[in-house]
């Protein structure tokens, strides 16, 4: 097998049946047949390797986690119904009551309440730190703590830390470093080669990338991914096989597609960075980005999402989202379409407004999820959005 991303993505398949199917066909069946009473004995003993209940395992998910593992660099993989699901499973595999995370301060919405009104009920506690302050991260470990938990490039600041800084720390203190690796994909930046123990994604966004399926996956080493099944085959937040199967196809186009996003939202950000209406944007492979160095040493490119902050506040916010005619308002991402989505008001309004400006969403921000249309009109919309 070729070692190139594209290749892999696209000639990973499950094995043909006697049909010498072209494309991976859909397993909609919930449970399996065995052979005799000793091979159903073998498999719930994991004596043997096979498929026993679709909860558990199923060929399209096999497929799907296959392939993630090799694009990303890891030796196994669990594939869930969403990417809260991956966060979840996560969070619930590896912690008990009394012990300690340290996050990134900027974390999607969802994960926010998972660590303030969740998991704070069973007794884990957690400190947030700054991506743009790696020199806390060390004085907020404790002996209780058990986890490094990371998004980067964060949602929607786009802020950026150093893996193999972060992976240093953790392999000190023996904590695991978990990074949330949504918003690069394994085309643009690979957790586990860098360090890490464990890198999830919300298939949803790029891995789909058309708006069509929700989905989740969670990547790592065998020791590690085993304590991850242990826990979901019986909390059972599984990926269905329609939706395996998709995710599977998605990924044979995720380079062609992050190729055009990346190149379009460079486009974008170079446009907006220069606009009287724009107080500040945000994109990793723009110079003037705080952690631009950073975001070079470890991404391929700079990713297919510009964080905007437009001027007169929440107000200026509306009147530009109104304004555009092309791009979708909606709370998704990463899909073909061009996306404009007020975090303050929807993915991040659970947060004091305290809580939001600690992670930079100001109410003017605006993360725009820069899609495959072609690029003048994107710019045209963008612009004519500004001007009115």
């Amino acid at each position: 097998m070729s070692k190139n991303f594209e290749t892999i993505a696209i000639r990973t398949q499950t094995e043909r049946s006697l049909h010498k199917e072209h494309s991976s066909p859909i397993y909609l069946t919930s449970s399996y047949k065995f052979d005799d009473a000793e091979e159903m004995r073998a498999l719930f003993a994991n004596e043997k390797e096979g498929n026993v209940y679709s909860r558990y395992s199923n060929p399209n998910t096999s497929e799907f986690i296959e392939k993630m593992c090799l694009l990303e660099g890891a030796e196994d993989g669990f594939a869930t119904a969403t990417g809260m699901a991956s966060i979840f499973t996560t969070f619930g595999a590896f912690l008990k009551s009394g012990d300690h995370i340290v996050s990134s301060r900027s974390v999607f919405g969802s994960t926010h309440q998972l660590l303030t009104n969740v998991f704070s009920k069973w007794g884990v506690t957690f400190d947030y730190a700054d991506l743009d302050k790696p020199q806390d991260w060390e004085g907020l470990i404790k002996p209780n703590t058990k986890m490094l938990f990371v998004e980067t490039p964060s949602n929607p600041g786009i802020d950026i830390i150093d893996l193999e800084f972060l992976a240093g720390l953790a392999k000190k203190h023996n904590v695991l470093l978990v990074v949330d690796n949504c918003f690069a994909t394994p085309y643009l930046q690979q957790p586990i080669k860098l360090g890490a123990d464990i890198s999830i994604h919300s298939a949803t966004k790029y891995i789909d990338g058309q708006g069509r399926v929700l989905g989740g996956v969670i990547l790592g080493s065998k020791d590690l991914i085993t304590e991850i099944i242990n826990f979901a085959r019986h909390s059972g937040p599984s990926l269905s096989p329609f939706n395996a199967w998709i995710l599977s196809k998605s990924l044979e186009t995720l380079a062609i597609r992050m190729d055009r996003h990346c190149e379009n939202a460079l486009k974008v950000a170079e446009f907006l960075e220069g606009h009287e209406q724009v107080k500040l944007v945000k994109y990793p492979f723009l110079k003037s980005h705080p952690q631009y160095e950073i975001a070079k040493k470890q991404m391929k490119q700079g990713g297919g999402i510009v964080t905007v902050v437009v001027k007169n506040g929440v107000e200026g916010a509306r009147k530009f989202m109104d304004g555009l005619k092309m791009f979708s308002i909606s709370a998704n991402l990463a899909d073909t379409r061009s996306i404009a989505t007020h975090p303050a008001t929807s993915t991040h309004s659970k947060l004091t407004e305290e809580q939001r400006l600690e992670v930079g969403i100001e109410q003017g921000t605006v993360r725009l999820s820069i899609g495959l249309e072609h690029i003048d009109d994107i710019i045209a919309d963008i612009k004519g959005a500004l001007n009115s």
